[in-house]
């Protein structure tokens, strides 16, 4: 799997997905800084790569059905969480044996708890 990292999460985070063996570029990296949520959500569609943002708007299956992508990530922490914290609910993730499962699905990190979703055929 390739991912692409939102503006709302550390640019460091490229470095865990590339430790763990995964392909994993920032919104910055490919120019899309500041654009709205519609453009990122493209790019990520058109280039197959999973997103992985914190911005919940993006759990709103309604608007962003995870079948139609290569998997939705939302990390959802308070607004104030650190960027270890983040780093290290990443790693955890990376870690558990369920980060294929996050194809075509919207998987939801919280501190304690991973959700996922079923995307819909």
């Amino acid at each position: 799997m390739r991912f692409l990292i939102d503006e709302d999460l550390p640019h460091t985070l490229t470095d865990i997905f590339a430790a763990a063996g995964y392909e994993a570029l920032h919104v910055r990296e490919v120019g899309l800084r500041g654009m709205p949520d519609e453009q990122i959500a493209a790019y990520a569609q058109t280039h197959h790569l999973c997103l992985v943002t914190a911005d919940l708007g993006f759990a709103d299956v309604r608007i962003y059905p995870p079948a139609q992508y290569a998997g939705i990530v939302v990390l959802r922490v308070p607004t104030s969480a650190s960027k270890a914290t983040l780093q290290q609910l990443i790693e955890e993730w990376l870690q558990s044996g369920q980060v294929e499962k996050a194809q075509g699905n919207l998987t939801i990190i919280e501190p304690g708890r991973v959700r996922i979703k079923q995307g819909e055929p």
